[in-house]
């Protein structure tokens, strides 16, 4: 309509990887077939997993070895990463450029692992419990800290860095947190104060106090942006990087990713031992943002926890689902999300879930106004497990309704939104449509029996005929001569309601959930 503004299209991001993907070296490979299908369905943009040579052709890059190594140099015992070849990352990425497919890098920044050689260095013990106090006298260790890359042979980079602690003695293989001596060598200071000082993960802790790091990390992000044309960056482990640091990445980076508003700002994880570290305490959260000047964002751990919460409680109040949680205070910097590869089944930091809530928590963070939401790819193709450690695989969540769930959002979840919190086990929302996204949403959904709510959607749509685009709901509601309509929900359930002929209706249940074919 002349005149007035175009309305911003709903994005989605998904975690494009999930921890038991089958270490065969084709996940690349899987992802390029399948981010057609990703982008019809209303994903817009992949989170894809570490993607440098890790400790092993297993590693799924938590374990970094070599960050300039994308599949491309025999190291570790293959030529491939876990996920694929460079060959096989590079065609991905053409071809989600050429599908309008944005591609978020997991970054892991903090540590090495696997060190090529032993050094003898000065270090101390320190407690695990606070880093900050020493237990033992200097003495000297023989640390793995020496990185040669030789199957590299000095392609890209030099580098063979500096660290400022570890965690193995390998003289007499005793396991401790080793803090190294030398010149001005010290944690860094300005890091979570968790233990007394967070700036220690695992492996060979990265010495960013060096000059020589601190260079080496601007090159690499400027590298990584040129050598794959990758969107942006999910910083891992950022909770043990100082703040000085932090900063350092961010001005560095965002010229090559397209600015604060591109990738930078993407995704960020706090981490705990091997990975994510959901800090649970929003004020700290709140402080965090408002100290690197919003330009990060955080997932949104508090409404993971509410789900968890609200699915194993018999009579759960869905009203305070969104009470003290990121999104409800910081939207415009809130990833929400409902499962990742850290919560997942067999994960350390597994939430629980039940299955009946799934589909009612993807459509609290996909059919509504707040947020910027992240599905994950166990939910979306299923989790393979890992029989031979007795770890179970899971199928598709939502009864296979995600993919729906998320074209509803790309089509239908646009303009005002009327929110109907009004009983403690069903609650509902409408979304009233704008000038060039007219058609509108109504959700409601019970995690009690069947239910059923009056909720206005707008009186332009007056005499319409609304179906359940999951159809769970068989039934049809017709739109008053107010706007109004009664919508039922199934028990522990959830309908969604569009115009049964608005444009786009054709194009649910067409996803392709089968990755794994042959």
């Amino acid at each position: 309509m002349a005149g007035q503004d175009k309305t911003s299209e709903n994005e989605t991001m998904m975690q494009a990887f999930e921890w038991y993907v089958p270490a065969d070296h084709k996940h690349w490979q899987r992802l390029r077939n399948a981010v057609a299908g990703l982008k019809a369905t209303g994903i817009d943009n992949l989170w894809v997993p570490p993607g440098c040579k890790a400790s092993s052709s297993q590693g799924n890059g938590y374990d970094i070895y070599d960050l300039y190594d994308l599949g491309e140099f025999d190291q570790k015992g293959s030529r491939p990463t876990k996920w694929g070849s460079k060959e096989d990352l590079m065609q991905l990425l053409e071809k989600a450029k050429d599908v309008g497919v944005g591609i978020y890098w997991d970054a892991v920044l903090n540590h090495k692992a696997a060190a090529d050689e032993t050094q003898k260095c000065l270090a101390v013990e320190v407690d695990p419990n606070d880093r900050t106090r020493e237990i033992s006298q200097p003495y000297e260790i023989e640390a793995w800290v020496r990185f040669k890359f030789p199957g590299r042979g000095g392609k890209y980079s030099n580098q063979e860095y500096h660290f400022s602690g570890t965690d193995t003695n390998a003289e007499n293989q005793k396991n401790a947190i080793y803090r190294i001596e030398g010149n001005g060598k010290n944690w860094s200071q300005s890091v979570d104060k968790e233990k007394g000082n967070y700036d220690f993960l695992m492996y060979s802790d990265l010495d960013y106090n060096h000059p020589e790091v601190q260079n080496d990390v601007v090159n690499w992000g400027t590298w990584l942006g040129k050598e794959t044309g990758i969107k942006g960056i999910r910083f891992d482990a950022i909770k043990h990087a100082s703040k000085d640091i932090q900063v350092l990445i961010l001005l560095s980076y965002c010229p090559v990713f397209g600015g604060f508003s591109q990738a930078i700002c993407g995704i960020l994880g706090y981490e705990l031992r091997h990975r994510m570290f959901w800090k649970d305490s929003l004020p700290d959260m709140c402080a965090y943002l408002s100290r690197m000047a919003h330009k990060f964002s955080l997932f949104d751990a508090p409404l993971v926890y509410n789900f968890s919460q609200i699915s194993t409680t018999e009579d759960a109040d869905l009203r305070k689902v969104f009470d003290n949680t990121l999104v409800q205070v910081e939207p415009y910097n809130a990833v929400t999300l409902v499962m990742n590869h850290d919560t997942q089944p067999y994960q350390a930091l597994e939430v629980r879930i039940e299955p009946f809530f799934k589909p009612l928590a993807y459509a609290l963070i996909l059919l509504r106004q707040s947020g910027y939401p992240c599905v994950f790819y166990g939910d979306l193709y299923g989790i393979k497990g890992d029989p031979g450690n007795n770890v179970q695989a899971f199928g598709v969540s939502c009864g296979g309704k995600l993919p729906d769930l998320c074209l509803a959002r790309k089509l239908y979840a646009y303009g005002k939104q009327n929110d109907y919190f009004d009983y403690p086990q069903c609650i509902g929302w409408t979304r009233e449509g704008t000038w060039d996204y007219p058609h509108g949403l109504a959700c409601v959904m019970s995690n009690a029996g069947p239910n059923e709510k009056d909720m206005y959607v707008g009186y332009l749509h007056k005499g319409e005929v609304w179906t359940d685009v999951l159809g769970w709901e068989p039934s049809e509601v017709t739109i008053d001569e107010h706007g109004n309509g009664l919508f039922p929900c199934p028990g522990t359930s959830v309908a969604v309601w569009v115009k049964k002929d608005a444009p786009g209706r054709e194009r649910f249940g067409k996803f392709d959930a089968d990755i794994y074919k042959t």
